[in-house]
């Protein structure tokens, strides 16, 4: 590389939750591969908590990286409510209101940049466009807005909001927003967006294999911009981790001892807090299956995942003894990506975030949907009736009944012990390969790379 093309340098601008800040330190290490100076903004909470969790690379790879810890003002963190009629993570408003206060440091830190380099490259999370506003006022930084859903559900939103337009693609029926946000959230949303038409263009975690027609649909009603889909973000490959170090998650050492494919890795991300009855029935469900599984029961994650208690569900008296032959609670933060990657997973009973979603389908592992706030229930969609990777366990118009027991028995055995399961898994199998095959030298993934980075140098 140049020293003129060396002088390009990159700021990363996540927004402060699990599934944001991880996307985006993926993305850091690729572009840190292509040669170009990383800078990772965000604040020093946050940037711990994305440092803490690295998962599917070596951790000292962060080395590489310049992390801007930021000051914000003291805000509330309290904790997950798993009673609240709408299951969005609405704890953690105060601290994305506390991320308005990033914009001074971050503006700061880019005209510094902009006086060394030749070029500022700013990559901010789409709900973070407030924050960098003032690259507008630097001639030479340009921004890009990275969004972290699927472009599936990205398009709807857009086509949505257009009125729904006529397209060349027949539309499948995807459910209303209805329950997915906070209004509080919506207009934090709104007013972020605003901030977007400045960006030179779109990124996403996603590839033209996995939802082509909709990064073409996304292109032809926002014509205005460039659009890349850089995804996979996560590394296909998983090292093996130097058990001896002590390093490895004891959870992984507990699969090695079970067969292919016969394990049901349960986990519903870090934005999620279930009630006491619905993880009794889960539970229940569970261990009626007579299918191997690991739980990751751990509540939602508080604004500031280092401060404070946290509560621990409860589970039926004995129930961990009781299934011990067969499955596995785990009640802290787990590897995601090294669980999905261990050939002793067969399904993965999830929440169907876009960070889930991604890390699984490039794994191969089918999924029952169990949709929760936010994007998911869109990309459940996405999951089971398009790319049809998936079975519905929850049904998004159901979202305000328990799941009983009965009905997760039965989900399980369907996706862990029947024909369709096997279909499924097959299917997911395929994906995942023609995904990985989409990744080679010359093909569609590097084509993307190539035209992104040809596009920020020149």
């Amino acid at each position: 590389m140049t020293n003129q093309e060396n002088s390009v340098c990159v700021v990363m601008v996540p927004f402060p939750a699990q599934g944001h800040l991880n996307q985006l330190l993926h993305l850091s290490r690729i572009i840190l591969s292509y040669g170009f100076p990383v800078h990772y903004v965000s604040t020093s909470t946050h940037n711990s908590q994305a440092i803490a969790r690295v998962h599917g690379w070596d951790p000292a790879a962060v080395a590489g990286f310049h992390f801007h810890d930021c000051q914000v003002p003291p805000f509330c963190s309290p904790p997950p409510n798993p009673d609240a009629a709408i299951k969005f993570p609405s704890h953690l408003q105060p601290c994305f209101d506390a991320c308005w206060h990033l914009r001074k440091p971050v503006a700061e830190l880019l005209r510094t940049l902009s006086s060394r380099a030749r070029k500022v490259i700013i990559i901010h999370d789409s709900i973070m466009g407030s924050v960098v506003q003032d690259a507008g006022s630097i001639p030479n930084a340009e921004s890009y807005g990275f969004h972290t859903v699927s472009a599936f559900t990205l398009f709807f939103f857009i086509w949505e909001s257009m009125g729904k337009p006529q397209v060349n693609t027949e539309m499948p029926d995807v459910p209303s927003l209805e329950g997915c946000f906070t209004q509080d959230f919506l207009d934090f949303i709104a007013m972020q967006h605003k901030y977007l038409d400045v960006n030179a263009g779109s990124i996403y975690n996603t590839s033209k294999v996995i939802e082509g027609t909709y990064l073409d649909l996304l292109r032809e009603n926002t014509k205005r911009k460039q659009h890349w889909a850089l995804g996979p973000f996560n590394p296909l490959t998983v090292p093996e981790e130097d058990g001896c170090s002590g390093n490895r998650h004891h959870c992984l050492e507990w699969l090695d001892k079970q067969a292919a494919n016969s394990v049901l890795y349960v986990s519903f991300g870090t934005t999620t807090t279930m009630g006491d009855e619905q993880i009794h029935e889960l539970a229940i469900g569970l261990g009626r299956s007579n299918q191997k599984f690991m739980w990751v029961l751990r509540d939602a994650d508080k604004g500031d995942v280092f401060n404070g208690e946290v509560r621990r569900p409860d589970l039926p008296k004995g129930y961990v003894d009781s299934v011990k032959e067969k499955g596995l609670v785990v009640r802290d933060w787990a590897p995601q990506l090294e669980i999905l990657a261990h050939p002793a997973i067969g399904g993965f009973i999830s929440h169907c975030g876009w960070n889930s979603c991604m890390e699984s389908i490039t794994m191969g592992v089918p999924i029952g949907a169990w949709p929760m706030h936010s994007d998911q229930p869109r990309n459940a969609v996405l999951i089971t009736k398009l790319l049809k990777v998936g079975i519905t366990i929850k049904d998004w118009a159901h979202r305000d009944e328990i799941v009983t027991a009965a009905v997760v028995e039965e989900a399980v055995r369907r996706l862990m012990a029947s024909e369709e399961g096997e279909e499924v898994r097959k299917r997911a199998s395929e994906l995942s390969g023609a995904v990985r095959q989409s990744v080679g030298e010359g093909e569609v993934y590097s084509k993307e790379w190539d035209s992104f980075i040809t596009h920020i140098i020149k």
